[in-house]
C-alpha cells in the first residue's frame, strides 16, 4: 500500500497525464458572437416596441399642424395653427373638459378617500377573511363594464340619478374604487406600525394616526392611486356615454365623436389638435406630483433605537 501511493505520488510530481475526459473551453470568439445576436434581438424587439408608441404620438403632433392631416405620417409643408383655433371654442373645447375635470376630479377624489378607508383596517388587522376579501376584490376589477351597464342604467333611472354629472361621478368611483383598495393597501404596509403606536401613547386616535402619520408618509402610494384612477376615469367612453344624455353635459371624452361626420368623413387636423388638448390635463397632473412618484416613504430619523 505504502509503495503504491508513493508511486502515484511520483507519477504526479513527473507530470503524468491524469485519467478521464475533460471538456473543451468553448472559443471567446464563439460566445460573443452568440451574446452579440441576443443582444442584437433584444434591441430590435424594444426598438419595435418604441416605435409602436412613438409613432402615434409622431402622427398626433404632425396633424395637429397640418390642414390637410390624412392617416399618413408625415411633416407638414406647412405648420399652421388654424386646426386648434376651429376647435378652440366653448361649445367643442371648454365645456367638454370642464365637465370632464369635474367629473373626473370628483370621482377621483371619492375613490382616493375611500381607499385609504377601507386599505387601513385591512392592512392593520389580521384576519383568516382578509386574504379572501383581496381576492374577491381584486376578480371584480377583471369584470367587464359592459356586463353591468343595462342593469346599472335601470337603477339609475329608477333613483333619478340618469343623466346627472354627481351620479356618474358616483359609479365611475364605485367601479375604480377596488383596484385602488388594492393598491392602497400594499403601499400602507410599508408604513411601520411603530409609528402607530408612538402616535397613541401620545394620546391620538386612530383618524388622527391615520391623516397624521399614515397618509402623509405613503406621499408616493397616494400619488399612485390619484394618477392612476384619474387617468383610467378621464379616458373612459362607455359610462358616460351610457348615463349622460344632455349634450351640454358630456365630457371630453364623449364629445370627440363630434369629429366624426357622415359617410366616414373625419376631419383628421381637427381631432388631432383636440386629442393634445385632451391629454394636456392629464400630463400636467403627472408633471405635478412626478416628484412624489420618485420619492419613498418619509421616514428617516422617525423611528428611533
Amino acid at each position: 500500500m505504502r509503495r503504491h501511493k508513493g508511486a502515484n505520488r511520483a507519477d504526479r510530481h513527473r507530470g503524468a497525464a491524469p485519467t478521464g475526459r475533460h471538456r473543451r473551453p468553448r472559443p471567446v470568439g464563439r460566445r460573443r458572437s452568440r451574446a452579440d445576436r441576443h443582444r442584437l434581438a433584444a434591441d430590435a424587439a424594444l426598438l419595435t416596441v418604441t416605435a409602436a408608441f412613438v409613432l402615434p404620438l409622431l402622427w398626433l403632433v404632425f396633424a395637429s399642424l397640418d390642414d390637410r392631416a390624412t392617416l399618413r405620417v408625415a411633416a407638414p409643408h406647412s405648420p399652421t395653427l388654424d386646426n386648434f383655433s376651429a376647435v378652440w371654442t366653448d361649445e367643442i373645447t371648454f365645456t367638454p373638459m370642464l365637465n370632464s375635470l369635474l367629473l373626473c376630479g370628483g370621482a377621483s377624489a371619492v375613490t382616493v378617500v375611500c381607499a385609504a378607508l377601507a386599505a387601513y383596517p385591512l392592512s392593520r388587522f389580521r384576519s383568516r377573511l382578509v386574504r379572501p376579501y383581496l381576492l374577491t376584490i381584486l376578480f371584480t376589477t377583471c369584470l367587464p363594464i359592459t356586463a353591468v351597464m343595462v342593469p346599472v342604467y335601470g337603477l339609475f333611472v329608477q333613483t333619478e340619478l340618469i343623466d346627472t354629472l354627481y351620479g356618474t361621478a358616483l359609479f365611475l368611483a364605485a367601479a375604480q374604487l377596488p383596484f385602488a383598495v388594492w393598491l392602497m393597501k400594499n403601499f400602507m404596509d410599508g408604513v411601520p406600525v411603530s409609528l402607530e403606536e408612538a402616535a397613541w401613547t401620545d394620546g391620538a386616535s386612530w383618524w388622527q394616526t391615520l391623516v397624521r402619520v399614515i397618509l402623509p408618509l405613503m406621499g408616493p402610494g397616494f400619488a399612485v392611486v390619484t394618477v392612476y384612477s384619474f387617468i383610467m376615469m378621464w379616458g373612459n367612453f362607455f359610462v358616460p356615454f351610457m348615463l349622460l344624455l344632455s349634450p351640454d353635459q358630456l365630457p371630453a371624452s364623449v364629445s370627440i365623436f363630434t369629429f366624426f361626420g357622415n359617410y366616414g368623413s373625419i376631419a383628421y387636423g381637427q381631432l388631432a389638435a383636440f386629442s393634445v388638448l385632451y391629454s394636456t390635463p392629464v400630463v400636467l397632473l403627472y408633471v405635478m406630483i412626478a416628484r412624489r412618484l420618485g420619492g419613498g416613504f418619509a421616514l428617516t430619523g422617525a423611528v428611533k433605537g
